[in-house]
């Protein structure tokens, strides 16, 4: 049987658990070694994963940066940016978002009654997958295992960080927690309401916490709870 990816949650977030503010513009959370800090995980990961609300929400490009990063991957026998990857339930893409215009190979995961769509849609700039009636994760992971992807980081949104730690799918989490405050009750928050697993007296373990300027990274193992 085929490993499934190492799962790796990467967000940043502000002191009262929002990933952004309801304004137009994004919402800069982290500060410059942060973001340098994330094109590192990013060059560590063989697949980048983000949601389809999150792409039409901030339209990522979602790339190495680095030019030396690049240039280590290609010499280590890998391409010089990972799989791209997204899901989506409703098929609701339109092919002039950044994501499918930069970068190398790109991945489409969605369900039966939208697999026609997405491929209509898209038209050759990303490969098309369904993994059946209903979106299912496991099937996902399985995907990418086959695939070869040995270590997916996972970027957002919300709604797929509650899935997969609900789902106890998670095998790290990295927490930029910035020191800000946004206080919208309609902004989006880092994880919702869900059934998690141990429920709310199980503790994760810590494997980091550390100062980068005004941002604190804190690292945890979801699956090693107590």
């Amino acid at each position: 049987m085929t490993a499934r990816p190492y799962v790796l949650l990467s967000a940043a977030m502000s002191v009262d658990g929002y990933l952004d503010d309801t304004s137009p513009e994004r919402l800069l959370l982290s500060n410059a070694e942060d973001f340098d800090r994330v094109d590192q995980v990013r060059a560590e990961s063989d697949a980048i994963l983000i949601g389809a609300n999150t792409m039409r929400r901030d339209n990522p490009r979602l790339l190495v940066n680095s030019d030396e990063r690049r240039a280590q991957r290609v010499a280590d026998g890998k391409p010089a940016y990972p799989l791209k990857v997204t899901v989506t339930r409703t098929g609701d893409l339109t092919a002039d978002l950044k994501f499918w215009h930069h970068g190398g190979d790109k991945l489409v995961f969605t369900v039966d009654s939208a697999v026609e769509k997405v491929r209509t849609t898209l038209a050759g700039l990303a490969d098309v997958v369904s993994v059946g009636h209903n979106l299912d994760w496991g099937l996902v992971l399985d995907e990418l295992g086959r695939r070869g992807v040995g270590r997916l980081m996972v970027e957002g949104g919300g709604t797929i960080h509650t899935q997969l730690m609900a789902q106890n799918l998670a095998d790290e989490v990295h927490l930029a927690v910035a020191p800000l405050l946004v206080g919208q009750a309609d902004a989006p928050k880092f994880l919702g309401a869900a059934d998690y697993p141990g429920g709310s007296t199980s503790r994760m373990r810590l494997l980091e916490a550390r100062a980068i300027g005004d941002v604190v990274l804190l690292r945890y193992a979801p699956k090693e709870r107590g």
